[in-house]
């Protein structure tokens, strides 16, 4: 049994609790009033009482080995024992107020806000079958390894298929009108799939596909992304025109196949820029060609698609719209979809991984820019 001169602080305990972070939000739960008590007993035992955000949540584990760790690393502490109770209503409504940052009104859409930082992609193609959505998921496990924080919202509510391509078995958790994204490979997820039981087909009309576009928006608690993408379904339909007007700063990144007929539907997939007055970011011409042993390219759905795309886009748009890369057929972009891990991040030596990557590069270096951001400038006194 320990001295109790040896026995460590609340204070002390409190300031390594400071250090857990919460696993769904991200920030740290001294921060999000979860910490309820902290007692230290005469033996060492330190108990730590936490309060939950939801009944049965399935981050009970993780938070009391990130608790356990904190704590039982103080001098003095010879066990920790941690404790569950749930928030009330009222603290789940300040915990809301928190992370809207003090705001008590209706939820806003943060990146439509003009001193939003973060930039939004909103992957399009013309048809299905490009391969639209392992594209999107690459660029985001290979934006998030760089350090990034990133989030992919599912925009396809017929097609979805963004949680299995990434990985992610959580549901998300519901703190009063707030949703909390599950993530996977560092990035953040929201697809309507998370909300359907099994693989139930959706069945809606217009107005309930905007409804839903603009939940997902406004109230998932994103945090502070540097990147955003956003997957959008085939075609220039409700969806696309839901983006253009509840994002309309999001930029629009074209992705085709090298076949001709392809090319012709994302050039028009991409000129609804025009209407709507979006930038296009570039095209990603996908399943470029497939290498053969021997080391020669067969080129498999023809060639040239992407480069006519981004020839024809930019006369349309009198501004130039990159080419930012042609990703090789590579059948374990297919098999890393279906297992959840993105090639990007299982084999990143092959040549479709650096191609992905490479155009995650080209995303990577625009700059966020200086809007809201901390100079660490003092205003110097009037003499």
């Amino acid at each position: 049994m320990p001295l109790s001169s040896t026995l460590p602080a609340e204070a002390d305990i409190r300031t390594a609790l400071a250090g857990v972070n919460d696993p769904e939000i991200r920030k740290p739960i001294t921060d999000l009033g979860m910490v309820e008590s902290v007692a230290v007993h005469p033996d060492g035992v330190v108990e730590v009482a936490v309060l939950l955000t939801v009944a049965g949540c399935p981050m009970r584990d993780t938070l009391t080995n990130d608790v356990t760790a904190a704590v039982a690393k103080l001098a003095g502490v010879t066990g920790v024992r941690v404790n569950f109770g749930v928030m009330s209503d009222a603290q789940r409504k300040n915990l809301q107020t928190t992370l809207r940052g003090g705001q008590t009104a209706e939820p806003v859409i943060p990146f439509a806000q003009p001193g939003s930082l973060t930039r939004v992609y909103a992957v399009a193609s013309g048809k299905g079958g490009v391969g639209k959505s392992s594209v999107t998921v690459n660029l985001a496990a290979a934006l998030a390894a760089r350090g990034l924080s990133v989030g992919v919202l599912d925009a396809d509510i017929y097609g979805f298929s963004i949680p299995r391509m990434l990985g992610v078995e959580g549901r998300p958790t519901q703190v009063e009108q707030m949703i909390m994204p599950p993530q996977s490979h560092g990035v953040k997820v929201i697809s309507i799939g998370m909300f359907t039981p099994g693989n139930t087909a959706v069945v809606w009309r217009g107005p309930m596909l905007h409804r839903a576009l603009q939940q997902f928006l406004a109230d998932v608690f994103w945090g502070d992304l540097d990147v955003l993408l956003m997957d959008l379904p085939p075609g220039t339909g409700d969806i696309a025109i839901s983006v253009a007007q509840l994002v309309p700063g999001a930029e629009i990144l074209v992705v085709t196949t090298p076949q001709q007929a392809a090319a012709e539907v994302a050039e028009r997939a991409g000129s609804i820029a025009l209407q709507t007055h979006q930038r296009l970011v570039g095209v990603v011409e996908n399943m470029s060609w497939l290498e053969l042993p021997n080391g020669e390219r067969m080129d498999v759905f023809g060639s040239g698609g992407g480069e006519a795309v981004s020839a024809a886009l930019s006369r349309t748009l009198g501004a130039q719209v990159p080419l930012l890369g042609q990703i090789p057929l590579d059948p374990r972009v297919r098999e890393g979809g279906d297992s959840g891990i993105p090639l990007v991040l299982s084999d990143p030596d092959a040549a479709a991984a650096k191609a992905l990557s490479g155009v995650a590069d080209k995303l990577a270096v625009r700059q966020r820019g200086l809007a809201g951001m901390s100079l660490g400038l003092t205003p110097a006194a009037r003499r």
